[in-house]
């Protein structure tokens, strides 16, 4: 597939993935102020529509169960029509689950994990994948965690659901590799990239103000994951595509 290469003063169409939460504000807000046609997704209307509110006047909000492939399709058809293609996706979906060891690690646990971690992205991935190999600053970024590292029996479901997701994303950019050295001849560098963005744990103003006597040491403000995301859109894909970038402070 050959790219449409854009010109360099475009207008970008991002979608935001899990848009209602702290970081899915600071990255839309972010991405509004560098001047993207910003587009949040959210599985309650209320909240998206609130969280879109706080990221910017002219950010859209969404409604889609990111679980649901046909939903996700029905999505893209729908943003397409009226947006056109989208070149990036920040994929923002994820949770936590924890347990004391190995043996206690739930089924009900690793259900919400798989779907939160894993299905959300299959799904976008899949859907929106054509879009951002299309664009000429196609961009895809998932947040991982720096206890895939580490992994500990306490945390055996949570990093092994982040170690797939990954794993899917590190295979996404072989996807963008391969179709630069077919457009391009072999060894041609990509023009989309799909990337990693590693942290220990976010942290927000409200987490913050709530509560006060914690440090949150080596965590990373949702603002400065904010910045690394806008950041994504100024370097060459080729410095990018199927690395991972650690955010831990």
């Amino acid at each position: 597939m050959k790219a449409n290469i854009p010109d360099s003063e475009a207008t970008l169409n991002v979608l935001v993935t899990g848009g209602s939460g702290a970081s899915g504000i600071a990255v839309a807000g972010a991405l509004h102020r560098a001047g993207q046609r910003v587009f949040t997704v959210g599985s309650d209307r209320a909240r998206i529509e609130a969280a879109a509110g706080r990221a910017g006047d002219g950010v859209t909000p969404l409604v889609c169960d990111l679980a649901d492939l046909a939903a996700v399709q029905s999505l893209r058809d729908s943003v397409a029509e009226t947006a056109g293609r989208m070149d990036a996706v920040i994929h923002l979906v994820g949770g936590w689950r924890g347990a004391k060891g190995i043996a206690d690690q739930s089924d009900a646990d690793w259900d919400f994990l798989e779907r939160g971690a894993i299905t959300t992205l299959r799904n976008v991935s899949r859907v929106f994948y054509d879009d951002l190999a299309a664009s000429g600053t196609g961009r895809f970024a998932m947040v991982s965690s720096t206890a895939v590292d580490n992994p500990t029996a306490a945390t055996a479901s949570y990093v092994a659901a982040k170690a797939a997701a990954e794993t899917w994303t590190m295979a996404m950019a072989e996807g963008f590799s391969r179709a630069a050295s077919s457009a391009g001849g072999k060894g041609a560098a990509p023009w989309s990239a799909a990337v990693v963005l590693v942290v220990k744990a976010l942290v927000d103003a409200d987490l913050r103000l709530q509560h006060p006597e914690r440090k949150f040491p080596g965590a990373t403000d949702v603002e400065d994951l904010a910045a690394a995301v806008v950041g994504l859109f100024s370097r060459p894909a080729h410095e990018l595509n199927g690395r991972r970038l650690l955010l831990a402070t």
